[in-house]
């Protein structure tokens, strides 16, 4: 069995930032990720990064998945991919499976940076064809170069839905309307701005009531929701569509925390249950460290940056930074994050996680 200093699992961009920090330090990291390639949903990210030039303002995401791989890699960290991590164990050993082999690996620290999967709609039809999730299209659309319909309706007005419409509309697509349940958009005015420009309508306090197809997605029925959320009967009506993106936020991957036995809190402008941590990233478990969206859903740059103070903690408690060495590194990276919990839409973010550091 092989042993690492510290073992990361995810490679997105917070176990990217973990593995980039923990190696610059002097800690021998490994990093495993089940899909082909590292870099998560950063090469996804067509789209330019807001923020300082610290959060790498003007760069695109897969230009910024790029320059961290290649950052890692000069650092020598080591990648396993396509491994799928299944097991933590309370001797701090990691069990993968690469294929059809199983290998085990020993740890001293383990960083988990497991990400979020994408909430889901349930209706009539949404198994249909031509049902798919803004994460998919992101995929077929900014990775594989496949339009996934002509005519696609989105429900979900956050910043993924936004973004997401307004790249599928780049790449040759009609979106009729964005769909938001809720009486205002979710997302960023910037983003919200662009699709209306393009001639996309916004639709709040709106849903899907049920998809219409026999073989595949053809049209789906819409209505529009009172102040309890409830149909308001006589308002429903029928938009042709071939295609049904849903954007309706995303949820922590919580399942290796939780077979490592990391106490679990609720947060819901989080994401909802997640590892309870403090400040440094240290959950309830002396030697599990988290970042990104496990520790809470919010943008790649914050996960890029949580995950660089998990790495720099883990090294610490490795002995290779001194006390002074980390408590710069941590004050200048804890600085960019709470500038990115700032405003409106970071506000409550922010306020989760002072309650989980109180708490934690």
């Amino acid at each position: 069995m092989i042993e690492y200093d510290v073992i990361i699992v995810g490679a997105g961009p917070a176990g990217l930032g973990a593995a980039i920090e923990a190696a610059r330090a002097g800690a021998r990291p490994l990093l495993l990720d089940e899909n082909d390639k590292p870099g998560g949903q950063l090469f996804k990210q067509i789209h330019k990064f807001f923020g300082s030039k610290e959060h790498y303002a003007g760069m695109r995401g897969f230009a910024i998945g790029q320059m961290l791989l290649g950052e890692a890699q000069e650092l020598g960290v080591e990648f396993r991919n396509n491994t799928k991590v299944w097991a933590i164990f309370p001797d701090l050993s990691v069990s993968a499976t690469d294929g059809e082999i199983s290998v085990r690996y020993k740890a001293k620290k383990v960083i988990l940076a497991t990400g979020a999967s994408e909430n889901a709609l349930s209706f009539p039809g949404c198994t249909l064809p031509g049902v798919i999730t803004a994460g998919a299209a992101q995929t077929m659309v900014n990775v594989h170069n496949v339009l996934p319909g002509k005519q696609i309706a989105v429900v979900g007005s956050g910043n993924v839905g936004l973004i997401v419409s307004y790249q599928l509309m780049q790449a040759g697509a009609r979106i009729p309307m964005i769909l938001e349940a809720l009486p205002a958009v979710g997302g960023y005015a910037v983003h919200a701005a662009k699709v209306r420009r393009a001639g996309v309508p916004i639709l709040t306090g709106h849903t899907v009531m049920r998809g219409i197809g026999t073989e595949a997605l053809e049209a789906i029925e819409i209505v529009r929701l009172d102040e309890r959320l409830c149909p308001v009967p006589g308002t429903a009506r029928i938009v042709p569509c071939d295609t049904l993106c849903i954007a309706v936020g995303l949820s922590p991957r919580v399942e290796l925390a939780c077979v490592s036995k990391c106490e679990m809190a609720y947060a819901a402008p989080l994401g909802g249950m997640l590892p309870r941590h403090n400040r440094d990233m240290e959950t309830s478990h002396e030697d599990i460290l988290v970042a990104g969206d496990l520790a809470g859903v919010e943008e790649a740059s914050t996960a890029l940056d949580e995950g660089r103070l998990a790495g720099i903690r883990a090294a610490y408690r490795l002995g290779c930074l001194s006390e002074s060495e980390y408590a710069l590194a941590q004050a200048r990276i804890q600085a960019r994050l709470d500038a990115l919990r700032q405003g409106a839409h970071g506000e409550a973010r922010s306020l989760a996680k002072q309650r989980i550091w109180q708490r934690g």
